[in-house]
């Protein structure tokens, strides 16, 4: 079951659209759905969350925490809708597709991508924007 929370004033369009296609991103990787919270907040939440749980004292878009079994994908991934926002104002794109990239971005992490070296971080764009192809929303 995929979950959308909110910790913030914001909501998800077209949800059931958005969760059959992180369904089948996981499918196409060869995993099952598990359990997936997705938790939209603002730039202190998620902060918050980086300082108490990464030691990291930055602001990011994405945390997620697995709780994968297996083949079986599980885990909790926070989004800043903040850092989402300006994100999109940098790479010059729309709101919608910066918020899809993030959204499966945390799930690719489940399916075993890596983002720390530069030719990770090529695999994971290059996984995020096969992803990005197959969502009609």
């Amino acid at each position: 079951m995929i979950t959308f929370n909110y910790e913030t004033d914001f909501s998800i369009d077209k949800s059931d659209v958005l969760q059959a296609w992180i369904s089948r991103v996981i499918d196409n990787h060869g995993f099952e759905q598990g359990e997936i919270n997705y938790i939209f907040c603002d730039d202190d939440y998620l902060h918050k969350l980086n300082v108490q749980f990464l030691n990291h004292d930055t602001l990011t878009d994405i945390i997620s925490f697995d709780n994968c079994l297996g083949n079986l994908i599980n885990g909790d991934i926070y989004i800043s809708v903040d850092r989402v926002a300006d994100n999109a104002t940098t790479y010059n794109v729309s709101f919608d597709n910066e918020l899809h990239r993030v959204m499966i971005h945390g799930v690719l992490h489940y399916c075993g991508f890596k983002d720390k070296t530069t030719k990770e971080q090529e695999q994971m764009t290059i996984e995020e924007n096969a992803a990005l192809s197959i969502l009609n929303y």
